[in-house]
């Protein structure tokens, strides 16, 4: 499970900033997920409470906006959504699409007291 790596990542770069900022404590934490991120909402959820565990994130409130994937016809200039990793486009049946949004993982932001 490759997401408590990516939350061990996520909480030091948020304790560092809480530190830097003189906060004592993050009570909520923002994370933006994209849908093609390879990232399972769930698991984050899970090691999330693992790794905030006798820190001054503990007992903090974990927030996951999932964001969908939004892809660009090279063909036909137009945008459309949809998950799958290698889509046609379902205006022009094109192939040449661009990922423009959906493999995010980023804080978004957090409360600090």
């Amino acid at each position: 499970m490759h997401e408590v790596g990516l939350m061990t990542e996520a909480i030091r770069i948020a304790l560092e900033e809480a530190r830097a900022r003189g906060a004592r404590r993050i009570t909520a934490l923002r994370l933006r997920v994209g849908t093609l991120s390879g990232v399972v909402p769930e698991a984050l959820a899970f090691a999330f409470d693992l790794v905030t565990a006798r820190t001054a994130a503990e007992g903090a409130r974990l927030e996951v906006e999932q964001v969908p994937a939004v892809w660009w016809c090279r063909d036909c200039e137009q945008e459309f959504g949809g998950d799958d990793p290698w889509p046609a486009c379902p205006h022009c049946g094109g192939l040449k699409a661009e990922l423009r949004q959906g493999r995010e993982l980023e804080i978004a932001s957090m409360d600090l007291v």
